[in-house]
C-alpha cells in the first residue's frame, strides 16, 4: 500500500475517532481543550468530512453547527470551544475568538451548498445574522476591516493584531457564503448590499495587503496612506508575498503562511502574485526535506524586537520557542490549504509534492505505532510537536487527496 493511499485511509478513520453525537472534537487525544468541539477546527474538520460523501461524517458535521449555534453567546459569539458532556463554554483565553464566528459563517454556508437542505437555512439564519451584526460592530470604525485584538484568533499565542489579514480573507469568504445563504432562502433584499461590501472588503486586501515596487496605492481604497508609504519604503518584501497584518502604528512584515494560501485560493491574489509567492515559499520558507509550511516566517528568536511580547503571549505555559508552535512550527493543516490552492492553479506535479509532506509527517508517532496526526513538526528537527491525533491534520490530507485527484476544491464560492 502506497503512503498517499494508506494516509488516505488513516486520516479518515481518525475523522471517525473525532466524531461524537455532538459534533467533531479537535482531537481524538482526551488532553486540556482538544477533546472538545472547537469553533474552529470543528469547521475544517467538516469541510474535508463534506468531499467524502460519508453519510456518518456529514451528519457529524451538522451535529458541530448544532453545538456551536447551542452556545451562542449574548451578543452573537460563536463559542472557541464547548465541552458538549459538561455545558462549559469558552470565547477565547487572553483574547476572544474572531476566527472562530467567521468559520463558523463558512462552515454553515458550506454545509448548505452541498446539501441543499432549506429546514438547516430556517433553523441557522437567524443566528448568522447575529454573528454577521457582531462583526459589523467589530469594524470599529465602519470602513470595511475587521479589527482583531492580539490572540484573537487562531494564532492565539503569536504577535499580531489589528487588521489581521487572515480574518479580513475569513470575513470576505463568510460574506460571500451569507449571499449565497440568502440567495438560497430567496431573500433579495440584500442582494445587493452583500454585493457591495463583498467588493469593497476584497479592494481594501487587495489594496493595503500588497507592497508594490513603486509602494504606489490608490488613495481612495487606502486605509492609512501615510503608514503604508513609509512602511512600503522600507519593506524589504515588495512583490513577494502578501503582509500579515497592519495596526494605527505599523506594518506587519512576517509571512504569514496561511494568510498567503487563502489570498490564493480565494481568489484575491493575481496569478501573478500567486507565482511570487511560490517562488518566495520555494526560496525563503521551506525545505525540500520536509515540505511543509510553518504557520509564520522567519522565526522569532530571543534577543528580536518582539521576543518580550511573545514570551508573554500564553495563558497556561508557553508554547512558542524557535521553530515550535506558532513560531516556526511546521503545520500540516496550513499546507492542505496550499495543497488544495497548488491543484487548483493546474500545479499538480507540486501539489504531490507537498501532500506526500503531509503524509510523512501524520505517520509520524513517538507515542504509539505509527499515524500519530500531531499538530505541527519542529521546523529544524521535523520532530512531532502538539497534541497527538489531531483532526485538522487528518483533514489537510483528505482535502488534499480531493483536490489533486477529484479536482473537488474547499472554500470555492
Amino acid at each position: 500500500m502506497g503512503k498517499e493511499t494508506e494516509g488516505l485511509g488513516q486520516a479518515l478513520q481518525l475523522l471517525h475517532r473525532c466524531a461524537t453525537p455532538d459534533g467533531f472534537v479537535a482531537a481524538a487525544t482526551d488532553k486540556d481543550n482538544y477533546h472538545r468541539i472547537l469553533g474552529r477546527d470543528g469547521v475544517i474538520i467538516g469541510l474535508a468530512a463534506l468531499l467524502t460523501e460519508d453519510a456518518k461524517l456529514r451528519s457529524t458535521f451538522l451535529a458541530t453547527l448544532r453545538t456551536l449555534k447551542a452556545h451562542q453567546g449574548p451578543h452573537g459569539e460563536i463559542p472557541s470551544n464547548v465541552n458538549a458532556l459538561t455545558g462549559d463554554v469558552s470565547y477565547g483565553g487572553t483574547a476572544g475568538r474572531v476566527d472562530a464566528d467567521l468559520w463558523f459563517m463558512i462552515g454553515c454556508a458550506e454545509y448548505w451548498k452541498i446539501t441543499q437542505d432549506e429546514q438547516f437555512l430556517a433553523e441557522f439564519l437567524p443566528h448568522l445574522e447575529r454573528v454577521r451584526f457582531l462583526l459589523g460592530a467589530w469594524e470599529f470604525n465602519a470602513r470595511g476591516l475587521l479589527y482583531v485584538p492580539q490572540t484573537g484568533d487562531w494564532s492565539d499565542e503569536y504577535v499580531q493584531h489589528g487588521y489581521i489579514l487572515y480574518d479580513q480573507l475569513l470575513y470576505l469568504r463568510a460574506l460571500m457564503g451569507m449571499r449565497a445563504l440568502f440567495h438560497g432562502a430567496a431573500s433579495v433584499e440584500h442582494h445587493g448590499a452583500f454585493d457591495q461590501k463583498i467588493d469593497r472588503l476584497r479592494g481594501l486586501i487587495q489594496a493595503n495587503y500588497w507592497f508594490h515596487d513603486h509602494c504606489d496605492i490608490d488613495k481612495s481604497r487606502a486605509y492609512h496612506h501615510t503608514l503604508y508609504k513609509r512602511a512600503c519604503a522600507i519593506a524589504e518584501v515588495r512583490n513577494q508575498h502578501w503582509l500579515s497584518f497592519f495596526s494605527p502604528t505599523e506594518y506587519g512584515y512576517r509571512f504569514d503562511a496561511l494568510a498567503n494560501v487563502l489570498a490564493g485560493l480565494l481568489g484575491v491574489a493575481t496569478e501573478e502574485q500567486c507565482d511570487m509567492v511560490d517562488a518566495y515559499i520555494a526560496r525563503e520558507v521551506v525545505n525540500k526535506d520536509m515540505l511543509l509550511l510553518p504557520a509564520f516566517h522567519p522565526v522569532i528568536n530571543p534577543g528580536d524586537d518582539v521576543w518580550d511580547q511573545l514570551q508573554v503571549a500564553f495563558r497556561y505555559s508557553f508554547k512558542n520557542k524557535p521553530y515550535e508552535f506558532h513560531n516556526g512550527g511546521l503545520w500540516p493543516f496550513v499546507t492542505g490549504f496550499y495543497v488544495v490552492d497548488l491543484a487548483r492553479r493546474g500545479k499538480t506535479t507540486l501539489a504531490r509534492a507537498y501532500a506526500d509532506a503531509i503524509h510523512r509527517a501524520n505517520a509520524l508517532d513517538v507515542e504509539g505505532d505509527g499515524w500519530g496526526f500531531y499538530e505541527y513538526l519542529h521546523g529544524k528537527q521535523y520532530t512531532p510537536g502538539g497534541i497527538r491525533h489531531q483532526g485538522w491534520s487528518a483533514a489537510a490530507a483528505i482535502m488534499g487527496h480531493y483536490a489533486i485527484e477529484e479536482h473537488t476544491f474547499v472554500l470555492q464560492p
